[in-house]
């Protein structure tokens, strides 16, 4: 039997007390425990990006994270995200792009793009293929991921 902990996560402003094996990533926490799924398991290898989560404001593999390093900490999803009013030009540039393609990665690559934009508001386009490297699509449309975030940047307020 594995040793458990009780950690205290703040997860899209809202604080959870959680019992976890110390061996659980938050990638599992969040979608066993929290029933936030948007984060998907693609590599559990801290690859592709499907986990990525803000954590503390920066982009972080869930997969790759054990729970407890993130007691006490902020975590945003994609979920959070989603609630968001400046998170609003991203996501309809993704449908006016057709960045999201099967789907599968679009939660990552937002999260990713989400930070970036934050960073640099109106990114150079070398920014945004910097600022999305580790992510991977495997319907490579990558192309129409880079548009999507550029066009946000141009569509948000001066």
């Amino acid at each position: 039997m594995s040793a458990t902990t009780q950690i205290r996560l703040r997860v899209n402003g809202r604080d959870h007390e959680v019992a976890v094996e110390d061996r659980w990533t938050l990638l599992e926490v969040l979608r066993e425990k929290l029933d936030l799924t948007g984060a998907k398991r693609g590599c559990d290898r801290a690859e592709c990006g499907t986990c990525t989560v803000l954590l503390d404001g920066r982009p972080v593999y869930a997969c790759h994270l054990l729970a407890v390093q993130a007691r006490g900490r902020s975590v945003v999803t994609i979920e959070g995200l989603a609630a968001r009013e400046d998170f609003r030009p991203l996501l309809e540039s993704f449908v006016r792009h057709d960045g999201g393609q099967c789907g599968f990665c679009t939660p990552g690559f937002a999260v990713a793009a989400h930070a970036l934009l934050k960073q640099h508001p109106k990114p150079q386009e070398f920014q945004v293929r910097w600022g999305l490297v580790g992510h991977l699509c495997r319907c490579n449309a990558y192309e129409k991921i880079v548009a999507s975030v550029l066009g946000a940047a141009q569509s948000a307020a001066p």
